[in-house]
């Protein structure tokens, strides 16, 4: 036996990632706050707008503006406050707390951990929009989408690209209060583009652009879009796609275990 097969130990596989995913779990049931803010506000948004938008017809087949830009707005909130301001506190408070410098000494790696990170996210919002989607059904009846694969596959790809911004201030957020801060500072400006605090169309010519191409505009964008079934401008997925390859890079490379 040389060295090198000494210290080349293979590295845990899913049973560790089951294990991370678990524990993580256990965390966010017992973190109230985080567990029901990023439901409970895009729902409040949902039901606060819904009594003026949902007898507004705009589309074919029905397709009220509730459906065509409120749903939409609510689902993005939801993927986007779980991604980039819950997910990166929980690893800051890893960090702070050494937890993830006594991880550092076992043969799990970063990818492990923030891959624990994202699944969880992933069931905390996929309970989130079902909550979501059933407020909206009861409460004001909503339009079945046009294209039901096309609206999950946009929710999908907006969550990655949100989750991989996530992870980058989680990776470099040195406490998870630095983390909330970074992450909510973020999630405003990414939301002011992308009409979280009023129509797209009172913006500026040249924010509008670049608000469309950013995570939270090209999501809401892409998903009313996909809703309504009509055609979907590819600047929009094209941008989520690089946030996502970008993100994660650098996520990947700038993850501190201390």
């Amino acid at each position: 036996m040389t060295a090198h097969d000494i210290h080349a130990a293979p590295r845990p596989g899913l049973r560790a990632t089951r294990a991370l995913v678990g524990a993580e779990m256990r965390m966010v049931t017992r973190d109230t706050a985080g567990l029901i803010v990023p439901i409970a506000l895009p729902v409040l948004v949902l039901v606060m707008n819904g009594s003026g938008t949902s007898a507004e017809i705009v589309g074919p087949g029905a397709m009220t503006a509730f459906d065509r830009f409120v749903l939409p707005l609510a689902l993005t909130m939801i993927i986007a406050v779980i991604g980039i301001v819950n997910m990166p506190s929980f690893l800051a408070l890893y960090r702070k707390s050494g937890v993830l410098k006594r991880l550092s000494t076992t043969p799990i790696g970063p990818t492990q951990v923030l891959a624990a990170q994202v699944i969880t996210s992933a069931v905390q919002a996929t309970l989130g929009i079902g909550i979501a989607l059933t407020a909206a059904a009861l409460l004001f009846g909503i339009t079945p989408p046009h294209n039901p694969i096309l609206v999950a596959a946009i929710l999908v790809l907006g969550a990655a690209a949100m989750y991989s911004l996530g992870i980058v201030v989680a990776a470099v957020a040195p406490t998870a209060n630095s983390a909330v801060a970074i992450g909510l500072t973020l999630f405003l400006i990414l939301g002011a583009g992308g009409g979280l605090f009023g129509p797209v169309a009172d913006l500026p010519g040249p924010l509008i652009a670049v608000g469309e191409l950013l995570p939270f505009g090209a999501t809401v964008t892409a998903l009313g879009s996909a809703w309504a079934g009509t055609p979907i401008d590819i600047a929009g997925p094209i941008g989520l796609g690089a946030t996502v390859v970008v993100g994660t890079a650098c996520a990947i490379r700038l993850f501190r275990w201390s």
